[in-house]
């Protein structure tokens, strides 16, 4: 280091000669990633960039969450349980930084939302294919979601896809029953484009799981991550309603949602209820 001017000198073998050579720049399109933020506000106003950078950068992680996801299903589909929970922890972290990004969106005051909510029309994360998404593999799938894509096919294919696949927990219990467990013939043999609900019989398969820890310990392994996976998605459904009670207060939501009641009842949705239900069982 140069003290007298306080710089680093470049190394020799550093790459300056990008005419034949892939950049950064160029191999993360950053061109078109850098210039999609279009504020709408006239006259522009200043915190809209972060409102669009905030859920720009939301859909990218949702993006890269749904990837793993798909991914952890297809290796419970084919029994490497080893290999879906390393994409699961994934996950988490990725559901860690989403759920931590509500800090910087929380800086943005009511007044400074006021002067340019108006110019988003109906424009709502409501709308995001991508969360509905992760939700519909995770369990909590509803038809009448596909009606919001109506004007969006590529999205709505998506989501119908989503819809008529296992979800994560269908291909865990799948993979369970081939390893001897009594899962239900109900739960392996149930309609998997509805939403995913609470089945009593089979309470009693995670409770012989959680008591006998040492002969299962691999498949309770899995159904702790399932459950941190679920924790973490209900923080970050926290964390979304607070943001937005501290920023419109108990205003309708520009999608046409009641605002904080709608995020309100989504905290009482649950993706692998006998995984919780087992708590109660345990040393009964």
């Amino acid at each position: 280091m140069d003290i007298e001017d306080n710089t680093r000198p470049y190394e020799a073998g550093i790459v300056t000669d990008f005419s034949k050579k892939k950049a950064y720049g160029s191999y993360l399109a950053l061109d078109e990633l850098l210039g999609a933020q279009h504020p709408v506000s006239v006259p522009e106003h200043h915190d809209e960039m972060l409102f669009i950078i905030q859920h720009q950068t939301s859909e990218l992680w949702l993006k890269l969450m749904l990837h793993e996801l798909r991914s952890a299903r297809e290796l419970l589909a084919h029994d490497d349980l080893g290999t879906a929970l390393k994409r699961i922890a994934r996950v988490k972290h990725i559901q860690d930084t989403l759920t931590h990004q509500w800090s910087v969106l929380a800086t943005l005051t009511p007044t400074e939302y006021s002067e340019f909510r108006s110019f988003l029309g109906n424009a709502s994360g409501f709308q995001s294919h991508q969360y509905r998404a992760v939700e519909f593999i995770l369990g909590n799938k509803n038809v009448k979601a596909l009606s919001v894509y109506e004007n969006d096919p590529a999205a709505k294919a998506v989501l119908q896809g989503l819809l008529d696949e296992p979800t994560l927990y269908d291909e865990f219990l799948r993979y369970l029953a081939r390893r001897g467990y009594p899962v239900p013939a109900s739960v392996l043999e149930r309609d998997v484009s509805r939403a995913y609900v609470f089945t009593p019989e089979l309470v009693p398969v995670f409770t012989d799981i959680y008591e006998s820890t040492d002969e299962n310990w691999r498949v309770y392994e899995a159904c702790e991550e399932l459950v941190d996976l679920e924790d973490n998605f209900q923080f970050w459904r926290f964390r979304h309603l607070r943001t937005v009670s501290r920023t419109i207060g108990m205003k309708t939501g520009t999608g046409g949602s009641s605002g904080v009641d709608f995020l309100q009842r989504a905290l009482s949705l649950t993706f692998f209820p006998e995984l919780f239900a087992v708590r109660s069982e345990i040393g009964a």
